[in-house]
């Protein structure tokens, strides 16, 4: 969820390319190396082949193939897959001096016994990094593992702390995708998919084609007005690729090769779940069911979405067995999870009695959460993560945020007035009260968060973080400093009013002395913190 992941270690130390102990040296107190695993496209083959042999369901890429090897309950099989790994970058280093550059750094990596990229170049000038591109790309289908693209990266480390991250992204790289790969097909039909939120999307079923290493029968359309721009319709021969190589999209149809009896698609006016009015709000692209928590399609994707991993996060909970909770009339809402028992569950196909009893000791288990999650668990249109914990932070009380109006609502950062509006409308629904009340009533439950000061001394003050903290890390730091109302940057600028120099702090810190902005140390970070409680 950006700060807990999944225990993974046992896995990856089954790689033979992970080494178990670093060599040579010397060797820092504290290193964090990143690197990507992923699956050779020859072992892939041969996991595929083991599969069909054995009357298993093979994997549909590599990528896919990697993600679901690593996250397995038993290491064994982890092993018993063809992963590899390469390493691209440091992280966290402490007890050495970072490498002055990001070559120095992945050689660095290589003397410790990791694997990195044999493609690894240091490139100078635009011309260069053409000449590269053009070089891989001609290379791509030779290479002995799937690639999207390059990323190309600022050498110099100096360089790169002065150019600090915007988001989840450094300013010192960018990545170069490859054009997507293209195929030719046909739409058979066009039919109508329910999300959780009531927005129907539009899906060509395509004849079966076989695109960017995966056969494509499926491709979204978006909406009734994307369909109309590229003039799509049921018989045509469209050119079909995969956005990013990963999703795939209808790019055009081919107007020559449209056969007489190509039929145009017509959105319906009733939902095909639950025959609700079809509704399209003024300035929105997007056709919603009004039917709410009465349309078992959005019961069942409001279900599945409560249980993801970054909501409730309920162990064992897929979408298949949601679907057959709901199917066998076991589940009409949320607050029905909570309420399953071992024999209930056991009863389901492929569902035995060891199986059910886990599922329900994770329900119970999710009951002790998080406010912010709880609140992105359900499901208000256009609340992600970012804004469950803006909500979070701002409201004492789900009491408090449910009685806030839009125009509270609004003086939250980064939440404007069509999202203070879903929110407003969402907790006025009655049927949402009373979902929420059941959750409350059969034991949901978090602690307060640490709700956001408005009035504090470091309210719209803009911090910024540098060096390593001994008391707490950089992201308690942030987070409790964000509480204060404070506003936490990744750069130096002459809009930040302090920055916060732990050891070893680099070029942020002369920049921060170059400008004459406030250095402050630890020990006043910790003051500030006590002082506001």
């Amino acid at each position: 969820d950006g700060s807990t992941g999944e225990d993974v270690t046992a896995n990856v130390r089954t790689l033979n390319s992970v080494p178990l102990k670093l060599q040579g040296g010397p060797i820092p107190a504290v290193v964090e190396i990143r690197g990507e695993i992923f699956m050779p496209k020859a072992g892939f083959e041969k996991l595929n082949q083991s599969q069909l042999a054995n009357n298993k369901k093979p994997f549909v890429n590599p990528r896919n193939a990697a993600a679901g090897s690593l996250r397995q309950l038993d290491s064994k099989i982890t092993a018993s897959r063809p992963l590899e790994i390469y390493c691209y970058g440091l992280g966290v280093i402490e007890g050495m001096s970072r490498p002055s550059s990001h070559f120095a750094a992945m050689n660095l990596i290589a003397e410790w016994g990791c694997r990195i990229s044999p493609e690894l170049k240091v490139l100078e000038g635009l011309e260069a990094c053409q000449q590269y591109i053009d070089e891989l790309a001609a290379r791509r289908d030779s290479l002995e593992y799937d690639i999207d693209g390059v990323v190309f990266k600022v050498d110099d480390t100096v360089l790169q702390e002065r150019l600090g991250f915007v988001s989840r992204a450094p300013r010192w790289a960018i990545a170069y995708k490859f054009p997507a790969q293209e195929e030719m097909t046909t739409v058979e039909d066009i039919e109508i998919q329910v999300g959780r939120t009531g927005a129907l999307t539009p899906v060509a079923r395509l004849k079966p084609v076989f695109v960017g290493g995966v056969t494509v029968s499926n491709a979204t359309l978006h909406n009734e007005d994307e369909i109309r721009r590229k003039d799509v319709r049921i018989g045509d021969t469209v050119i079909v690729r995969r956005a990013g190589d990963v999703i795939p999209e209808v790019v055009k149809s081919i107007i020559t090769k449209r056969p007489d009896d190509a039929r145009e698609f017509v959105m319906p006016t009733a939902c095909p779940i639950c025959g609700s009015d079809v509704e399209r709000e003024e300035g929105e692209a997007v056709s919603r069911c009004s039917g709410g928590l009465f349309c078992a399609a959005q019961r069942k994707e409001a279900i599945k979405h409560f249980a993801s991993r970054k909501a409730l996060d309920i162990d064992g909970l897929g979408d298949k067995l949601v679907e057959q909770l709901v199917d066998a009339g076991h589940i009409k809402d949320v607050a029905d999870l909570f309420l399953l028992d071992v024999d209930t569950i056991a009863s389901l196909e492929r569902m035995g009695q060891k199986s059910a009893e886990n599922l329900v000791n994770a329900l119970n288990a999710a009951k002790s959460t998080r406010f912010q999650r709880f609140l992105y668990a359900l499901g208000i249109r256009e609340v992600g993560e970012a804004t469950a914990r803006a909500l979070a932070l701002q409201y004492a009380s789900l009491e408090e945020l449910m009685q806030a109006s839009s125009e509270s609502l609004m003086e939250i950062e980064d939440v404007g007035p069509v999202v203070a509006h879903h929110i407003e409308t969402f907790f006025q629904q009655t049927h949402n009260r009373e979902v929420i009340e059941r959750l409350l009533s059969v034991g949901i439950h978090w602690q307060n968060e640490e709700k956001k000061q408005t009035n504090t001394a470091l309210s719209g003050k803009t911090i910024v973080l540098t060096g390593t903290l001994q008391t707490l890390s950089r992201s308690e730091a942030k987070e409790k400093l964000l509480a204060l109302g404070a506003k936490v940057a990744g750069s130096v600028s002459k809009k930040t009013d302090y920055v916060v120099a732990g050891a070893d702090a680099g070029s942020k810190l002369t920049k921060a002395e170059s400008l004459g902005i406030d250095v402050v140390d630890e020990a006043t970070l910790q003051n500030w913190l006590t002082q506001e409680k």
